[in-house]
């Protein structure tokens, strides 16, 4: 049977939030069947299940998908409708999609205005509350094809994302795990050889510590490694920290917070429609973090496909 056009599919990963999932979903269920918001819901039992479960579910005719959990979860929601929207030469304009925060990363909907509450954001879906966010594509050489819904990157992104998934594995859950793993990566930096080309033209060749690239501000639990990112602007915003001094890195770290590291001297800034990443020895083929999951090495190529989908969004004020 077709869903109705105002159902919601909802994608609930139990793991999420140290173990709160379930009481938290409860409490939503109550909230919806209160606003009388029609839904469907099944939850999660492996990792990439979202992903498919998302795929199935636009396949199926639902055009409206609530991921509850964090950003991992929104990440493999997000990939799992445009997977289908590409195979099916499908407007991603026909989906709207939103989350229900409960994970320990909420990054993505902080650059929406969405406040990290279940009972305000069910309020935002029962109000019709949406905006129009980017669809971004990222192209890896060995044949996989990846969609970005808010920051990626290689480098200090990379292996922060690389260790804090490893301490979430062995238990390891709480507010400063992300800014503790960034301390530990900076003190063990090492660089590594990359071109990266911007529309086409070069942006950077050489060694380099970190390369960051976003269509949201915010990753990390509120650090803004893209402070002039919008969703819906058509542009992606990248970010390169080339090898310098260790202090000049580590007194820039305070600058991710407030919102202008792009104006630390010798950083590179820099917004593209087109952006490729491609390693210059052997050993430079570093691992590629998408919305906080490793996805593939490089070299790789992001595009801003100049399509849109329907995402969450607080109303802006009047």
């Amino acid at each position: 049977m077709t869903p109705s056009n105002n159902t919601w599919y909802v994608i609930v990963n139990p793991n999420s939030g140290s173990g709160k999932t379930i009481s938290l979903w409860s409490e939503a269920q109550r909230k919806l069947d209160a606003l009388g918001i029609d839904y469907q819901a099944i939850l999660t039992n492996h990792k990439s299940h979202a992903t498919a479960l998302a795929y199935a579910a636009a396949r199926q005719g639902y055009r409206r998908i609530l991921a509850v959990g964090g950003d991992g979860t929104l990440h493999e929601v997000f990939n799992g409708v445009l997977s289908w929207c590409r195979e099916n030469e499908t407007d991603p304009g026909e989906f709207y999609l939103g989350v229900a925060p409960i994970g320990s990363g909420n990054d993505w909907i902080k650059s929406l205005g969405v406040p990290n509450d279940i009972d305000e954001v069910i309020g935002l879906l029962a109000s019709g509350s949406f905006a129009r966010e980017d669809v971004v594509r990222i192209e890896c050489e060995v044949g996989c094809t990846c969609y970005m819904a808010n920051i990626g990157g290689v480098g200090f992104d990379s292996r922060v994302c690389e260790r804090v998934n490893r301490l979430k594995d062995a238990g390891r859950r709480n507010r400063m795990i992300y800014l503790n793993a960034l301390r530990y990566t900076i003190f063990h930096a090492r660089p590594f050889q990359v071109m990266i080309t911007g529309d086409g033209k070069e942006l950077f060749s050489g060694a380099c510590y970190s390369v960051a690239f976003g269509n949201g501000q915010y990753s990390g639990g509120g650090m803004r490694q893209v402070p002039l990112a919008r969703m819906d602007d058509g542009l992606l915003d990248v970010l390169v920290v080339p090898k310098m001094k260790l202090k000049t890195i580590l007194k820039s770290i305070p600058r991710l917070f407030s919102g202008d590291v792009n104006e630390v001297e010798g950083l590179i800034y820099a917004q593209c429609r087109e952006i490729s990443l491609a390693p210059l020895d052997n050993d430079s083929a570093e691992l590629l973090e998408v919305d906080g999951e490793i996805e593939a090495r490089l070299p790789i190529r992001l595009v801003m496909t100049g399509r849109q989908i329907n995402v969450i969004s607080k109303p802006a004020q009047a």
